[in-house]
């Protein structure tokens, strides 16, 4: 967990291993900048707080049906969903996390977001173009955890050494993905 008062070097340090931009089928590209932000915690209900974000998350990084974020919230390590409510975007985190936070209702705190795992500018450039040709499995992919999405490259990028190989893993990803299929079957 970084330091309170260290929170941008935390994230600056461990972004290029967060996104995956060491290998897995991931191309090495400018990391995305976090966005930091101040916002007042909101009553997320059943215990939980609510932290609303200020922007579209869909303009400052990409389109996508949901944004996991890695981060902090007044310098406590998080992880959550950006996802779209009747009064903007934002985020809810869990009781543990609010036992744990020393933050409430009403509190305002710095906010500092990155999109987690790898992103489609990261990715090895078969892999984007087979996502772009499909759009309905590119967005499926796109709204998948970080731990789906690296699943799935390193499944590709252990093909290394046969590229016809490679090339049929990356088809039958766009397969399973064109049907909603977040985890490769065991075979």
């Amino acid at each position: 967990m970084p330091p309170a008062d260290g929170a941008t070097t935390w994230l600056s340090s461990s972004l290029l291993t967060q996104r995956g931009l060491h290998g897995s089928g991931v191309a090495t590209c400018e990391p995305v900048e976090p966005q930091r932000f101040s916002t007042t915690v909101a009553d997320g209900g059943r215990g939980r707080l609510f932290i609303a974000v200020p922007f579209d998350p869909n303009q400052t990084w990409s389109v996508k049906p949901r944004h996991h974020v890695t981060g902090t919230v007044n310098g406590m390590a998080v992880r959550g969903v950006i996802e779209r409510r009747s009064h903007g975007y934002g985020f809810t985190l869990g009781p543990a996390w609010v036992r744990d936070c020393g933050v409430d209702v009403g509190d305002t705190v710095p906010v500092v977001l990155v999109p987690e795992g790898p992103q489609r500018a990261d990715l090895a450039a078969d892999i984007a173009e087979a996502l772009a040709a499909h759009p309905r499995a590119g967005a499926y992919f796109d709204s998948l955890a970080q731990f789906y999405r690296r699943a799935y490259l390193s499944w590709i990028d252990a093909t290394k050494r046969s590229p016809a190989k490679r090339a049929e893993r990356i088809a039958e990803m766009i397969k399973l993905l064109d049907v909603g299929i977040k985890q490769r079957p065991n075979s």
